[in-house]
């Protein structure tokens, strides 16, 4: 089965791929979103779906697998990805990356792409540390050991791992992370305590992954 690609954003800037969350598709209100913002900034994105996701537009419901299960199909994306550069003779190290669920797969192959020559960077949009109110259950043992550039963009009250959660972590030297004040798992703020707005830190995500992938492919 051939990857299916949702192309954002100018042509010949830096290309990013992402993965949708574990239960939302790739043109959910939030990816979007996120995708408008980013090709705004001059950042192409190509958007493409898990399998048990796309099932679910032909009405069978599926829950999301295992991040180990679907390894492959984010490398078969990837490979989708660099076919169209090159049919367009653009084809050049792509960044991958994902919301939640899609940023935690393309992490645990972005390793291995980066040291092929295929893949320069890894954009984590809410990265799933641990499941909510499971902060034993973590989920970053690769992390340690990362060396390709990695971006996390992370909301400091995020339930999948708090600012304060996050600190505990060995996490590699290769990993920045932009935090969002008062952010939950969307970036979502509470607007009283914080002074921000979602749209606010929505756009405060995207100016961080432009710059990153800029930085990245100069």
């Amino acid at each position: 089965m051939s990857t299916e690609l949702l192309w954002s954003g100018p042509e010949g800037g830096p290309a990013l791929v992402l993965a949708h969350g574990a239960g939302a598709a790739m043109d959910s209100e939030w990816m979007n979103r996120m995708s408008a913002l980013l090709a705004e900034r001059g950042i192409r994105t190509a958007r493409f779906e898990f399998a048990y996701m796309a099932a679910r537009r032909t009405g069978t419901r599926k829950p999301a697998p295992r991040a180990d299960l679907v390894l492959d199909e984010y490398r078969a994306a990837v490979a989708a990805v660099h076919e169209v550069l090159e049919a367009s003779g653009s084809d050049r190290p792509i960044a991958i990356g994902g919301k939640s669920f899609g940023g935690r797969v393309a992490s645990m192959v972005a390793e291995e792409l980066f040291e092929a020559g295929s893949v320069s960077a890894l954009v984590c949009l809410g990265y799933p540390f641990h499941p909510p109110g499971k902060p034993d259950r973590v989920r970053t043992a690769h992390l340690a050991e990362l060396r390709v550039p990695t971006l996390i963009c992370q909301g400091t009250r995020d339930p999948f791992g708090t600012q304060p959660e996050v600190a505990t972590y060995e996490l590699s030297p290769a990993i920045r992370i932009q935090w969002l004040d008062d952010g939950e798992h969307e970036f979502k703020p509470r607007a009283k305590i914080s002074g921000f707005t979602h749209a606010q830190h929505l756009a405060t995500a995207a100016d961080a992954v432009a710059a990153f992938l800029r930085e990245q492919s100069s």
